[in-house]
């Protein structure tokens, strides 16, 4: 059985060089983003309390 799996060798692709990826390409106009205005939830007002009817 060891002889065969050394004829067909291992099905897995053999493993790619990683790294650093290269950045921004030389020349390319760069911008900041866009800010937006901060949204904040305001507070809950308390309704008047209404008078109980009987």
């Amino acid at each position: 059985m060891g002889g065969i799996l050394a004829v067909i060798s291992t099905p897995a692709r053999s493993p790619q060089p990683r790294g650093k990826s290269p950045g921004w390409k030389p020349g390319q106009p760069r911008q900041r983003r866009i800010r937006y205005p901060i949204v904040k939830k305001s507070t809950a007002k308390s309704r008047k309390e209404q008078p109980k009817s009987a």
